[in-house]
């Protein structure tokens, strides 16, 4: 299987770190865009059409800012996580390997190949990640009419 567990609980949590930094960058740029909209859009004679097309590039900013709010709230959630501990009972930090797909339960960031092994980065808010959480190793989870077992926890 895998040469270190613990390892591969390191590489995932600094995939994760990377999905939210390339996020932040994304919105960062977006806003730093309407930004330069913004500042750049001159009066025309149109008058109304200037101040829609104003008013929908400050809607824009608002939504970016909201944007920035959430990946703030997910890179603290990734923050509580201490790679170094392993736990008997799944939560915030595990790495489960089950009988239908591997998960990092941290933050909802897709998935991620390590040493041609799949595993999806989840939330625990999510519907898969509340079935996990607090279950054991050799414990039956059935999610969308389909049954695995919990097979490793890291």
């Amino acid at each position: 299987m895998i040469e270190n567990p613990l390892k591969i609980k390191e590489v995932l949590y600094a995939k994760c770190l990377d999905a939210i930094h390339g996020r932040f960058q994304t919105v960062q740029n977006t806003i730093n865009e309407i930004q330069i909209s913004l500042t750049s859009e001159t009066k025309s004679s149109a008058g109304d059409k200037h101040e829609t097309g104003r008013a929908m590039l400050q809607l824009e900013r608002e939504k970016a800012g909201n944007q920035l709010a959430e990946i703030q709230k997910t890179k603290e959630a990734l923050s509580r996580i201490d790679v170094s501990k392993t736990l008997k009972i799944i939560g915030l930090g595990s790495v489960v390997f089950t009988s239908q797909a591997n998960y990092f339960i941290a933050i909802s960031a897709g998935e991620f190949t390590i040493e041609d092994v799949s595993f999806y980065a989840i939330s625990p808010n999510t519907p898969i990640g509340k079935l996990l959480i607090s279950k054991r190793v050799g414990e039956a989870v059935v999610f969308r009419e389909q049954q695995f077992v919990i097979n490793q926890i890291i």
